[in-house]
């Protein structure tokens, strides 16, 4: 599969993150632990110029009745849980109980202000909830689901066009809209959520936004001449496509935690900088963090994410293709239309050469630097089923395979190692949910799919009962115990769960309707 010709010379905005903006002061508070949440200060918004503050405090700074915490609390302004002051009703059914947080979790277009990370949107947007206060990539799919069930079609549109811009300024679709986050993406998206604004707008909306469709795909197949980037070239000259990000620092928003795991680095004989790079590269592929990135001795420190070839992210931009191929030859555009149409199907062969494990009977990733396919099993062999990449007889295993070890009393565990992290057992997650559901009705396995999907809303009703909140993941395996694991505790919102229980109370009433004889 040979990189595509397009390319773009367009200098793209790059403003700084608050660990370049503000220097030393960044440092002392990240490292002092005036909040426990690394990611609070990086969502502070100063009240005054940055270099104001920085002269202030180089000023004051070493002044015996000096208080860093005083300081920040004078010259920023703290930022609030998304769902703070929200007081729910256990009572009502959940539906109405996300039909009342819509707009709760919804922000209006931004204003720019100096110093702050927040990357100003145009439009209306919704953030996941907890303290997630801005938008998500990956995320905001998940709860387009729940939003078109809802027929808020508007907040669809506002959404899209948000994301248009982004790619329009930065040249791609940044984790979420922070200046930190603009050396990541995240799973590659854009596509699926064209289609569903397609569902209502009509086709013409793939001619609307097939600029920053190309754009999307430039973006993650661009190379360069050393080969660190997001596409590589296979020794048989096959492009295939790994999360990334290079920069050799730890994550600003989860900055005291990277820090402390230097030593530890070091001690297992790893540069840090090497680490950094791996733990964004997790952070990219939304699975930060899990087992799945982990080397033989599988803790953190040994994370190699950025040696791995992803295969959900392979099946995700297998569809990018084949939306591109559609897109041009409906305009006529003969020449780029059997660009593409090659590049799918090449991707499609990869994909199966690749990541199918005949012995395992299964997809899992594949490891650059052992050049060999890794052993972790995790609910990302789904994504060929849900792209509809697999062949029956591979479909057949993927499917016996998930249900006699992945299907558990609350739903589906993301894998089958319980290592501490959140993105592995005992948790499930709502956007996997929906991969696996949708990737067995493709192959018509439905009574399995629906014995997850309903062990997952009955999850979610009884949790909503017992809290009156809607949570970011949830134990699927002691479903009488809260998730947990990962690097903050568990977020309440929280959009893609909200969006996925819509969606699946819709497929749920549909099947009901369907099974009723006439």
């Amino acid at each position: 599969m040979k990189q595509p010709e397009t390319v773009t010379s367009r200098v793209y905005q790059t403003p700084p993150a608050p660990d370049k903006l503000f220097g030393d002061l960044f440092l002392d508070v990240q490292l002092s632990r005036i909040f426990p949440d690394s990611k609070t200060f990086v969502d502070c918004v100063p009240l005054m110029a940055p270099e104001a503050i920085l002269t202030l405090y180089k000023a004051q700074k070493e002044k015996p009745d000096f208080s860093l915490r005083d300081f920040v609390n004078q010259h920023f302004t703290i930022p609030e849980s998304i769902t703070s002051g929200f007081v729910s009703d256990p009572s009502m059914p959940t539906s109405e109980h996300i039909g009342r947080l819509w707009d709760v979790l919804t922000r209006p277009p931004d204003a720019a202000v100096e110093g702050s990370s927040r990357l100003p949107l145009p439009h209306p947007y919704m953030v996941p909830g907890g303290r997630f206060r801005e938008i998500f990539y990956w995320d905001t799919y998940f709860t387009m689901l729940g939003l078109q069930r809802a027929g808020r079609i508007d907040l669809i549109r506002h959404m899209v066009d948000n994301f248009a811009y982004l790619i329009d300024t930065y040249g791609f679709i940044p984790n979420g809209n922070r200046t930190y986050f603009l050396t990541r993406s995240q799973p590659p998206v854009f596509a699926l959520m064209l289609q569903l604004l397609a569902e209502a707008d009509g086709p013409e909306v793939w001619t609307r936004y097939l600029p920053q469709l190309q754009q999307e795909y430039t973006f993650w197949m661009q190379q360069a001449e050393s080969g660190k980037t997001r596409a590589v070239t296979l020794p048989d000259g096959l492009v295939l496509n790994r999360y990334y990000d290079p920069t050799p620092r730890p994550r600003a928003e989860a900055y005291y935690k990277e820090w402390e795991l230097t030593e530890m680095a070091r001690a297992a004989g790893i540069e840090p900088q090497t680490l950094y790079g791996h733990l964004r590269a997790a952070c990219e592929s939304g699975w930060d963090f899990s087992s799945r990135w982990f080397g033989q001795d599988e803790t953190i420190v040994n994370t190699n994410a950025g040696d791995l070839l992803p295969v959900d992210l392979n099946c995700i931009l297998y569809f990018l293709e084949q939306t591109l191929w559609d897109v041009y030859r409906q305009q006529g555009r003969i020449q780029e239309a059997e660009g593409f149409e090659k590049q799918a199907e090449d991707r499609k062969i990869a994909i199966n050469q690749i990541f199918w494990d005949e012995h395992q009977q299964f997809y899992v990733d594949y490891n650059l630097a052992t050049q060999q396919r890794t052993t972790a099993l995790t609910l990302a062999a789904a994504f060929p089923l849900f792209f509809r990449l697999a062949s029956s007889e591979q479909a057949k295993a993927v499917h016996d395979r998930l249900q006699a070890d992945f299907l558990k009393m609350g739903g589906w565990v993301t894998t089958l190692v319980r290592s501490g992290q959140q993105w592995d057992s005992p948790n499930g997650w709502a956007p996997l949910q929906w991969i696996v559901y949708k990737g067995l009705m493709n192959y018509g396995f439905t009574e399995t799919a629906t014995t997850g999907r309903d062990r997952w809303l009955a999850l979610n009703d009884r949790v909503f009962r017992e809290t009156g909140k809607m949570m970011e993941k949830y134990n699927v395996v002691d479903d009488v115990l809260m998730a947990g694991g990962g690097a903050y505790p568990n977020q309440d919102g929280f959009g893609w769960t909200n969006g996925v229980y819509l969606q699946f109370m819709h497929e749920k009433a549909l099947f009901q309707t369907k099974a009723i004889p006439e």
